[in-house]
């Protein structure tokens, strides 16, 4: 993976030196945001979050556990009527677990929402930095080398994609 990362780099840097001379520079975003005090307070507070719920939610399943090895043992001297309800009454545990789980941990869930919030704004204030030091550098596009953002600044100039538009509009069909 390193090595198909460095052959695209390496090939962008040999495009971006052949054509009219543009300046670009590399970025390891993830580092930055590394060196960010507010960043790691944030990061702690997330996986310190995240433990709490992680513990929470084993207890749970320890709880289910205990519940289904009881119903195990007493099966025998429980009537149809009884096994149904002790297997409905562990069934609906488990979906009530499953759903904190997704509640604290889905794609929607707390930590997601936390982590936005949390985090959205020390990645805003390193992207400003990042633009403001394109800007005062003369850049045209920085790329980010930590494999999260790809390009994460390049100058409107570079932008091409209404002369291909209009290429495109021009050619027959």
């Amino acid at each position: 993976m390193n090595l198909l990362k460095s052959l695209f780099f390496a090939a962008l840097a040999m495009c971006f030196s052949q054509v009219n001379a543009q300046k670009f520079a590399l970025v390891d975003v993830n580092k930055v945001l590394e060196s960010v005090d507010d960043y790691k307070k944030a990061q702690e507070e997330l996986d310190k979050m995240a433990a709490t719920w992680k513990q929470e939610i084993s207890l749970e399943y320890d709880k289910i556990k205990a519940m289904y090895n009881k119903y195990q043992a007493e099966q025998v001297l429980l009537t149809e009527e009884q096994k149904k309800a002790k297997e409905e009454e562990i069934m609906n545990k488990e979906k009530d677990v499953r759903k904190l789980q997704k509640d604290k941990f889905g794609e929607e869930g707390e930590l997601f929402r936390k982590r936005q919030d949390l985090v959205r704004p020390i990645q805003e204030r390193v992207y400003g930095a990042i633009q403001d030091y394109a800007v005062g550098k003369s850049l045209d596009v920085i790329l980010d080398t930590s494999g999260s953002a790809g390009v994460i600044y390049y100058s409107k100039e570079m932008d091409k994609t209404e002369e291909i538009i209009k290429k495109i509009k021009m050619m027959p069909r």
